[in-house]
Parts: structure tokens; sequence; C-alpha cells
């Protein structure tokens, strides 16, 4: 059986938690795991219900202004604690995330609701990454898990580590840390849609789990 927690996903801020969002550019310093190019001026027009600072991000990220961006602009802007790009694959589930027409880019407006989801699960890492090494351990990443509502075992968390650490098993840099939220997020969705009546469980079809499976993994 597999239960699914009240609160789910994006994960929700948890008050005087010591939790850091995005900074509003260009004036305050960069988060330690998202840096992006400082923006003077704008070179768009301001998109209706969409933030100041957001509208900031996506022009600095969006360098060529096409109006979109793609999984390579949010790669440069985006830095590890160890001053390393983020990963191909956590680019590239992000931008999938919210990339409706499968173009391989996000506009504006998807870009904002990205935008929550990169700042409340860096928040939650940042929480626990407490000498700012750009990793987490084994029981800090249970304790974000459970920040998020999530209440998972030791032998899942384990095997998270494992999978994230295959040569030392004992930490999980941030980058691999969004790559599994978004993954759980996506099976939590799917899950979600077919738990009908709330119950925490569901009967599947074998070729509906494979269609769940591939589709969450791309």
């Amino acid at each position: 059986m597999f239960s699914i927690p009240g609160s789910g996903f994006p994960p929700q801020p948890q008050g005087d938690s010591g939790a850091t969002s995005f900074p509003t550019l260009p004036t305050e310093q960069p988060f330690a795991y998202a840096v992006v190019p400082q923006v003077y001026g704008s070179t768009t027009n301001p998109s209706p219900g969409i933030s100041p600072q957001v509208q900031q991000w996506f022009q600095a990220v969006d360098k060529d202004r096409s109006g979109k961006i793609n999984w390579q602009e949010l790669q440069s802007a985006l830095v590890n604690g160890q001053g390393q790009n983020f990963s191909e694959t956590a680019c590239k589930l992000m931008i999938g995330m919210f990339d409706r027409d499968k173009s391989g880019t996000i506009d504006i407006t998807e870009f904002a609701q990205l935008y929550i989801y990169i700042n409340q699960w860096l928040s939650v890492f940042k929480n626990y990454d407490r000498n700012q090494s750009g990793h987490i351990e084994e029981s800090e990443l249970s304790q974000a898990f459970q920040q998020m509502g999530f209440r998972f075992t030791p032998q899942f968390i384990r095997f998270l580590i494992v999978r994230s650490d295959p040569k030392s098993h004992v930490r999980m840099s941030v980058d691999q840390f969004i790559v599994i939220c978004v993954q759980i997020q996506r099976f939590t969705e799917a899950f979600r849609s077919r738990d009908i009546n709330q119950r925490g469980a569901i009967t599947i079809q074998f070729e509906d789990f494979l269609n769940v499976a591939l589709s969450c993994s791309n």
C-alpha cells in the first residue's frame, strides 16, 4: 500500500524554519544553489499576473530573448553548492514538468509555476544542508521529506541515497534531490488520479502501471 500525505506537492514553507527563497534581482545576493546573471532594466513588456521578481528571473534565463527557455538556458542559470551547474537530467525534468505542448521549452507563465517548485524544493534542501556543501546525507534526506509531508521508510530513503550516490552510498546532491522531487511529484499525481476514493491504495492493471512508469520517467 502506498499512502499519500496530506500536504503533497509542492512542499509548503515551514514558518521560521530558516528556509530561504529566491532573491529579488538585481539588488540581492544570489541564492547559494541558484545563481543567475544580474539583470539591469527590462527588455520585454511586463506580463500580467506574473510578479516582477519572476519576470526578472525569466529575462535572466532567457538569454536569446525568444520568450521561451529550454533546458540548456535553465542549466546555465542553476549552480549547486560546489559551483557546478545542475545536471542535464535535472534541468530536462524541470522543463518537462510544465512543457504542456512538448516543445522542449516553457514560456513565462509556465516558468512562473516552475519557479514556485524550484524555490520551495531548494528551500527545503538548504534547510538541511547546514554546511552549504551542496549535499545532504541519509538522515537529513529523511527529515527533508518529512517536512514536505512524506513519511518514507528508512529502507526507501536508503534506496534513494544509493541510487543517487552509487559509489559511496552516503549523500545526495542538490540537483539529484530536485530529480527525485520531480519524479515523486509525477508519480504522486498519477497515483492520486487513480485513488478515486482517497483510500491511499489502488489496484492497477499491468499495462496501466507501465504507462504511468514510462510517462513519469520522461
